[in-house]
């Protein structure tokens, strides 16, 4: 179980206060915020590109800990743009697992990479 201080809610509002204390809000439109995650996750994406499958499951440290701070970083973002369009990611994922879970049912999908409306 996650601790208070682990809490999606909590690193959100921790992101608030830091995004408030230096006046960025200004700057955060939800076309800006999306714009910006779609920079970070590119960025993430640089860290793999050209590795084989296994080199990239299999990385050094630096370049694990590069792509933790990617992660980070999409993460961030991701609970900016969510909270300016008052978006509860927590039960936004849940509900989406539920209709993947209709749309994947096991016995059609397991151990298949198919999209849903090909199975």
């Amino acid at each position: 179980m996650l601790e208070p201080k682990d809490s999606l809610q909590a690193l959100s509002t921790k992101l608030q206060a830091f995004v408030t204390l230096r006046q960025w809000a200004i700057f955060h439109s939800p076309k800006n915020l999306s714009m910006a995650l779609s920079v970070e996750v590119g960025e993430l994406l640089e860290h793999f590109q050209w590795l084989s499958e296994q080199e990239s499951i299999q990385l050094d440290e630096p370049r694990r800990q590069a792509v933790a701070m990617e992660c980070a970083d999409v993460l961030l973002y991701l609970l900016q743009l969510s909270n300016k369009l008052q978006i509860d990611l927590v039960q936004s994922a849940h509900e989406k697992l539920r209709i993947n879970e209709i749309k994947y049912p096991i016995e059609k999908s397991k151990g298949r990479a198919t999209k849903y409306n090909q199975l």
